[in-house]
């Protein structure tokens, strides 16, 4: 009885995770904040799958990297802009 509890709740959050990361994706071409609900459906998977852990992990990696990226080079303008190179 115990295992079967486990595997409908592994089942309620795949279906609930996998629709509204559906949701998410389908936002991508259509008007919606596609950004905010994809990682929202992959965080509710996460909660039971080792994958989308895996996965949601490397998205925010990524996003660290390009957030790092993207402000060192203003940093560059505003030191040339006063003069210290």
């Amino acid at each position: 009885m115990l295992k079967s509890l486990k595997q409908v709740k592994r089942l309620i959050v795949a279906v609930i995770g996998f629709t509204i990361l559906g949701i998410g994706i389908a936002m991508i071409v259509l008007p919606g904040p596609a950004i905010l609900v994809i990682p929202l459906g992959l965080s509710i998977l996460a909660t039971e799958f080792v994958w989308a852990k895996r996965f949601l992990e490397k998205m925010k990696d990524r996003l660290k990297k390009t957030y790092k990226s993207s402000t060192k080079p203003m940093e560059r303008i505003k030191r040339i802009s006063v003069g210290r190179i």
